[in-house]
Formats: structure tokens, sequence, C-alpha cells
């Protein structure tokens, strides 16, 4: 798979701000989420797509690999427990929200306005992308949030909120435009763009497969009209879509390291245990790729129930997430050439998309295999299984992908599992975390709004209670 390097110290610079704790000024929640910043492009997009790939690789991939029972708060500590709990509460929130808004989605604006010049054309298509990404994580863990008042350069500290399907018709809206931007020929230095090195074919490619993971995740409401129609659409602008894998690559060091990773150096201690519920499942596939994603424990895969860290003894030896999904070099994924795969199967499953379902599914299970250095003899192997192969109806072929797509996501994409399970229901082998403060029925289905919001936005909406669904989550 391709690996994408630091281009710069700017770059460096960029990731360390938003990473290293007791982070002052930029992360102030008082701060409008409207103000520019004077920099050139070449240090405004770095620090965007820092920004953004921190969020989605901390804060929502720790409540998201939570949440997908890939990991579970070990016995001996409690840093996770209200997590595992389902208690977490506004303030929980606070960071992830203002970084996405003051840093990220403040600084498209600026490369946006310079769409006009020749030059600076292809940072403002990578503006468009990049906004489009960041509202859609936050619509997507919080529902409806601020949009049309958000950015309007105002300073405007109390901004409305918008209903979630006009967000999604945003982030449809702002892909469109910046594929129209996009031109390989186009004067475009690699030195600012963390991802994909100024590749604009590539850039292409990312474009599409956000977009049609955002017409998947509406899939299930009464816009599926629209999704379908806006796959087929895809289709015919002739870019494709990914077939490696888009990271952020931390090349180690203070303010450098996999943001969990850099958390756990900080307290001196890993929290994380491997959660039964996947680890039983992967040895149930006799599934290789369990020893890429979790640690022997005295010669054994060992797993916890999830939310059981008060049933078991404080010294449990549970099994922890390995070096490849939890580690200081580990690189922060943005979209995975798996997904990609997974997500065009399913669209051609439905009917919405080209090319066979079974063989796009086959070719994100191979690569979820790649990414992690497994051999094309043990992918064949794992597909030949009767328990893997793409047989049976409709409903059981789609089963069959989401639960694929989750374990290639295991560890690596906690959110994007999470989104699946509340979008349709699989994998169907999820429990009810035995820490859980809510009713026997009721599980996450949002985040809930940040406390900043509650306290400072006179336009707040009222509170959300975590088990409450956002609009597109229908089942």
């Amino acid at each position: 798979m391709k690996r994408n390097q630091f281009k710069s110290i700017i770059a460096g610079l960029a990731v360390a701000a938003i990473m290293l704790p007791g982070c002052k000024d930029f992360l102030d929640i008082n701060e409008s989420p409207n103000s520019t910043t004077k920099a050139n492009p070449d240090q405004i997009l770095p620090s965007i797509q820092a920004a953004v790939a921190h969020v989605q690789n901390y804060h929502y991939l720790q409540f998201g690999n939570f949440w997908s029972q890939y990991w579970t708060q070990s016995p001996n500590a409690s840093q996770f427990r209200s997590i595992d709990a389902y208690s977490s509460g506004p303030s929980d929130f606070d960071r992830p929200w203002a970084i996405l808004y003051a840093n990220a989605l403040a600084d498209t604006d600026s490369l946006i306005s310079l769409a006009h010049l020749n030059k600076f054309k292809q940072y403002a298509a990578v503006a468009y992308v990049m906004r489009a990404y960041s509202f859609q994580l936050l619509t997507d863990g919080f529902g409806d949030i601020p949009l049309t008042e958000a950015l309007d350069g105002r300073g405007n500290r109390s901004p409305k909120y918008d209903p979630q399907r006009q967000v999604y018709d945003s982030i449809f809206a702002w892909i469109t435009k910046a594929t129209a931007l996009m031109d390989a020929t186009s004067a475009y230095p690699p030195e600012g763009d963390l991802l994909l090195a100024g590749d604009m074919d590539a850039w292409k490619q990312f474009a599409n497969t956000l977009k049609l993971r955002a017409y998947m995740r509406i899939s299930e409401t009464a816009d599926s009209v629209k999704s379908k129609a806006g796959i087929l659409a895809i289709q015919q602008n002739g870019f494709g879509y990914l077939e490696n894998n888009v990271n952020l690559e931390n090349p180690g060091g203070g303010g450098n390291m996999f943001p969990i990773w850099e958390e756990v150096l900080t307290l001196q201690i890993r929290n994380q245990t491997a959660s039964s519920t996947v680890m039983d499942k992967l040895k149930s596939y006799n599934d290789p790729r369990l020893g890429r994603l979790f640690n022997l424990n005295a010669g054994a895969y060992t797993s916890m129930p999830q939310g059981g860290f008060n049933d078991v003894p404080s010294n449990f030896p549970g099994s922890r997430p390995g070096s490849r999904t939890l580690g200081e070099l580990v690189p922060s994924k943005m979209i995975t050439a798996a997904e990609s795969y997974f997500l065009q199967a399913e669209a051609a499953l439905r009917g919405w998309g080209a090319g066979s379902a079974a063989a796009l599914y086959e070719q994100g299970i191979r690569a979820s295999f790649e990414t992690l250095e497994l051999t094309s003899a043990q992918a064949d192997a794992y597909i030949a299984q009767p328990a893997v192969a793409l047989t049976g109806n409709r409903a059981q072929q789609l089963e069959k992908i989401i639960t694929q797509k989750y374990f290639a996501a295991t560890g690596m994409q906690g959110f994007e599992s999470w989104c699946d399970y509340r979008r349709l229901g699989y994998p169907s082998f999820l429990v009810r975390s035995a820490a859980s403060v809510l009713g026997v029925n009721s599980r996450p289905q949002r985040f809930v709004y940040p406390q900043a919001e509650l306290t400072r936005n006179a336009n707040f909406p009222g509170l959300k209670k975590i088990d409450e669904r956002v609009w597109w989550d229908v089942q």
C-alpha cells in the first residue's frame, strides 16, 4: 500500500500543535470558528489535514473502537469506564468539536477563497474535500449541527443548527465543487499535502470514495433514491475509487506519534484490552489477522466481555491491541482501500454501482490482508471458507459484506464500524456492554453535544441523549 510521508517542518509542527497535551489558544472554545489565518497555502493545508486526522484517529477512533466492541476497558484502570458504560457527558466532546470547527473548517475558508486564482485552484479543491470530510465527521457524531452560520465570517458565536439532511446535501455539493476544480495539469506543489503529496488523480479517487461513503450512509433513509442516482453519477466521471490506503504518516517523536499512543505514553499504561465480541468471532473464522490485531498474552489470545471490567480479576491477562493498530508509528487512517472496496461491493449488491459485488467483496478482504502484511495464499484460504464466501440471498450477502468490513476495520476505523452498526444493525453479534447504564434495548446512537455549546451558544437546540438516533439511523 502507498504510504505518504511528511513533506515539511511546517507539517510536523502542525501535527505537534494539535497532539501535544495542554493545547492552548487555538483550542480555546471562546475563539470564533470563523476567523481565518494569514498564512500561505503551504502552511494552511497541512494544518487542516493534521487537525482532521487527529480528531478522526484520536477522539472518534477511541469512542468508535469501544462502541464497535473492538476494545474494552482493562480491569485494573478506570480511564474508559464511562465509554464502556455509555455514560460519557458533554465535556467529553468539547475538544473534537473545537478542533474541527476552529481549526480545520475555519482554515478551509482561507483556501476556498483562492479558487479563482489558477495557482491556488488545487488547494481550494482539496479544501472542499476536507470541508466535506470534516462536516461528515461532525454530523455523523452529533446529528444536527451548525453549518450555514458556522463559517459565515461574521464572528457569530451563536450559530443556528441545521438539520442533518441539509448538512448531507452540503457535503455532496462540496465534493462536486472539489472535483470540478481538480486538474492534474495545474500547479500544485506537493510539499504542503500530507495525505496524497499533490497527486490530483489520487485526490479525485479520494473525493469519489468519500462521496460514496456519504451516499451509503443515507442509504436507509427516504433519500435512498438520491443515493442511487448519486452513486451512478459518480461512475460517470471516470475518476474511479481508491485502491490504496490514504493515511497521514506519523514519523514518531514528540507530537508526531499516533495520537492514542501518545496518550498511552503520557499515562504510562495501556488501558485498552481486546473485547471478546471481536476476538471470539475472529477465532471462529480461523482468521490469521488475529495475530496482527492483538498481542499474545502468556502464549494465548485472551479477551474480556465488553464492559466486563468488574467481573474479572484486576490482573486478568487480556490481550492488548497489536502494534499495527496501537503504536508510535501507526499511520492515521482517513480512508482505507478495504473500505473503498466494501463500499463498492455494497453499492453493487444494491444495484447502484458497477462491477461484481462478490469480486469487490473479495478485493476488500484482500486489501485488509495486504495492509496487515499477510499473504495472498492466506487470503485465498480465508475467502474459501463457506462462512466467508459471498453466498445466500441479498440480505445475507449484505450482512457478510458489512461483517467483513467490520473485521477489516478492527482497531483502525472504529467510528466507521459504529456508523455501519447504527445504519444497518450489522454486525449482528454486538452485545450490550456489561457496564451499560442505559436500558436493556438501548445503545449509543450519537455523541452528546459539547459542554461549550450548551453554555455559550444562544441557539443551542437542547440536550440530546446518547441513545437518541440521528436522522440517517432508521433501523
